[in-house]
């Protein structure tokens, strides 16, 4: 039996993994849940789990939760929740699925508690992917992937070495512009919020849809990558896959490539990161084939959708960039969604930044914080 603590149970991958949980009960507890401010769905997440520990972001919402449940579990909230969930004695490992920069500290917090963590914001590695390895390195726990697509290249590599890497190749589904007859560069001004916001192969939450319209979530991933399996961002390339079948590849020094495969469904990852290293039973995903037909493949079109050189160029870097690239993003998809820019402009806002920036090289986590807020400060203006 795993213990396990879920920060951003009310999201998209929170969600999942209470599915997740529910079809293995005797294997995978719920012992900490913390949400943002969907009081609601934690509510009846909590009664249905009944863990000893629930957060939620609003102090207000927290008070009405505890006299709700009264003393049959303990609420907390905001940043001191998060930091209390997540150094759990009990807990076996901790979840992270909080969307931004808010889960770097109480990931932090779980791996100096001596506590294995599963990462679904990749912004913690993309921010402070140095720190937070030498970290786990250092308490001697596990990071563990949920993205699909790094999950993938995990359960490919198998604990082969990266010197038996020539290159580890993630899919993308080119998100809902890849045809570039129906969407040339040209149209990108036109496109709305709610158009960039249907996928067309994954149910996610808003900010990371978004990223998958602009590509900038694959070029996140590309950063993520580098950390999370210790190897320069050169050995790292995207190749577009619409069916989204094929979650990630690796290409061995002998020319050999390995790959993960099955239908879309976030609930795989999840569940093998939790029961890691067994593999539980489970009928959720189904993968028919005959009946998903083609498989293709073809390069990603960087002029149109020039996210994944950006975050190259961050990655390569290193020091503070990444986090800036990051922080800009954050803010400039926000000015989308309340119609303060336009879609092209997503990109543009990041690039201004970028380039406006001094680079931190070997940063503290200190230096990190400061660069992640000059940059939301400058992509503002």
């Amino acid at each position: 039996m795993k213990n396990v603590v879920l920060l951003g149970s009310t999201g998209s991958i929170g969600t999942s993994t209470v599915k997740v949980a529910e079809d293995l009960p005797d294997q995978i507890r719920l012992i900490g849940l913390a949400a943002g401010n969907n009081l609601e769905l934690l509510l009846e997440q909590t009664r249905r789990h009944k863990p000893a520990v629930v957060s939620i972001n609003d102090p207000a919402k927290a008070k009405e939760l505890q006299n709700t449940l009264g003393t049959s579990c303990e609420v907390f909230c905001g940043n001191e929740g998060l930091l209390k969930l997540a150094t759990l004695p009990a807990a076996d490992i901790v979840l992270i699925a909080i969307v931004g920069t808010a889960g770097l500290q109480p990931a932090l917090a779980a791996i100096r508690a001596g506590k294995d963590i599963a990462i679904a914001s990749k912004e913690i590695l993309v921010m402070a992917g140095e720190i937070v390895m030498s970290e786990a390195r250092k308490y001697g726990v596990r990071v563990l992937a949920v993205d699909s697509e790094h999950s993938a290249i995990f359960q490919c590599l198998d604990g082969k070495p990266t010197n038996s890497v020539r290159k580890l190749w993630l899919t993308a589904s080119g998100g809902p512009f890849r045809d570039k007859a129906l969407w040339p560069k040209e149209k990108f001004s036109e496109i709305t919020v709610e158009r960039a916001l249907k996928h067309p192969s994954w149910v996610m939450g808003r900010k990371v849809t978004l990223d998958s319209a602009t590509l900038f979530n694959k070029g996140l991933e590309m950063i993520e990558a580098r950390w999370l399996f210790d190897i320069e961002m050169a050995r790292v390339g995207v190749v577009v896959h619409p069916q989204s079948i094929v979650h990630s590849m690796v290409e061995f020094v002998d020319g050999s490539l390995i790959a993960q495969l099955s239908t879309p469904d976030m609930c795989l990852p999840i569940q093998y990161a939790l029961t890691y290293p067994d593999r539980a039973a489970s009928e959720r995903v189904q993968t028919n084939f005959p009946k998903i037909g083609t498989l293709t493949f073809e390069e990603p079109d960087v002029e149109r959708f020039p996210a994944i050189a950006l975050a190259r160029k961050a990655g390569e870097t290193g020091g503070t960039l990444p986090a800036v690239l990051n922080a800009a993003n954050e803010i400039a998809v926000e000015a989308f969604v309340n119609r303060k820019i336009n879609f092209p402009q997503i990109t543009e806002t990041v690039r201004r930044t970028m380039d406006a920036h001094q680079v931190v090289s070997h940063p503290t986590l200190e230096q990190i914080l400061e660069a992640d807020s000059w940059a939301r400060r400058t992509a503002a203006i």
